[in-house]
């Protein structure tokens, strides 16, 4: 009998890349993707399984326990790969509440339901994709965040983020539900949503429009290729250990006006402009509030028990990321001018 998977959030960024990865790599395997299609969910990033014999898509809300109780009975899941997500740390500033609600809640609510339909935990799985952004900032240039690092989340994103990797392991210590935990570094490539820096300072090149950078761009983030990422899930849900976590990193330290620097040369040799055009379009913009400085994964422990390492460094991933979004232009228009919220309305009218 063919396993049954759930995958939240799998309409986003990250998730479409892993939806599209298991659909690709088990094909015997039922993938059910719930997404509730917010801003940051596009239907457009799957287009290329949607019609799939082995993939079904429902939009729906984690939060919705009846919704959830009612596809656990119809498609009789092993696992739960949970990435539905509220992820922008600036929109958590603005609005808290949403994040707890879909972060928190969502996470309690799914966990309610696999505790209540999994009565035997055997070969089944909760998988919960994570952030660096819950073990703080690091000061100190030569520590990594490792698994055992203290938790110090310090936007209301990263606090969220934590309350649910928090509930996820007292599932597991107080009733026993089997759970792995992942906590990523920050995620780059194709189909992100153009919020986020490096799409939407791609996008800002290509319009000749201010490249806004937070205080002097002194900030490091360690970049992740996202099919590495998905790569890496895809391990860890097929040979982690139960009740562990395991750091996923790309390797790849970069304070955010070098990042940007890059960008603007790959994107000056893309689009045939003069040496250093787009570096002047850099505009520095009043810092985030409690932006944190440094953040660096030690994948170690997953790069010796499971055998994984990134394909793909920064330098090289930029440069694909950036063909993908010259490429794809009409999926970034349809993103900026909304038209994308149309395709699922087109998609589904008829069935």
């Amino acid at each position: 009998m063919a396993k049954s998977i759930l995958i939240t959030g799998g309409a986003g960024f990250i998730g479409s890349h892993v939806v599209k990865f298991f659909i690709k790599n088990q094909p015997s395997v039922n993938i059910v993707n719930l997404d509730k299609l917010t801003y940051a969910g596009n239907l457009q990033n799957l287009v290329e399984v949607e019609n799939n014999k082995n993939y079904t898509f429902v939009k729906g809300d984690i939060c919705d326990e009846n919704l959830v109780e009612n596809l656990f009975e119809k498609y009789n899941f092993d696992s739960v790969i949970h990435l539905a997500a509220e992820s922008h740390v600036d929109r958590s500033i603005l609005n808290p509440m949403e994040f707890i609600t879909t972060n928190v809640v969502g996470t309690v609510t799914l966990l309610n339901v696999a505790k209540k339909f999994w009565s035997d935990f055997s070969d089944k799985l909760f998988y919960h994709i994570s952030t660096d952004e819950v073990y703080g900032s690091l000061e100190n240039e030569t520590d990594f965040f490792t698994e055992t690092t203290s938790y110090d989340p310090r936007s209301p994103y990263s606090a969220a983020k934590a309350s649910s990797d928090h509930f996820v392991r007292a599932y597991h210590n107080t009733f026993g539900l089997p759970v792995v935990i992942s906590n990523c570094s920050n995620n780059y490539g194709p189909n992100q949503f153009p919020e986020k820096l490096i799409p939407l300072a791609i996008n800002n090149i290509k319009k000749n429009n201010p490249i806004p950078v937070y205080g002097k761009g002194e900030n490091i983030r360690d970049w992740l290729f996202v099919v590495d990422h998905a790569r890496a899930i895809f391990d860890i849900f097929h040979k982690g250990v139960v009740g562990q976590t395991y750091n996923i990193g790309g390797d790849n330290e970069w304070k955010n006006i070098d990042l940007i620097k890059l960008l603007c040369k790959i994107m000056d040799e893309k689009l045939n402009r003069p040496k250093n055009t787009s570096e002047k379009l850099i505009t520095f913009v009043t810092d985030r509030a409690g932006h944190d400085m440094r953040y660096a994964i030690d994948s170690s422990k997953l790069k010796s028990e499971l055998n994984w390492k990134p394909s793909v460094y920064f330098e090289e991933g930029l440069e694909k990321t950036v063909d993908w979004y010259l490429n794809n232009e009409p999926w970034l228009e349809n993103i900026v001018n909304g038209n994308y919220k149309n395709y699922y309305q087109d998609l589904y009218k008829n069935r």
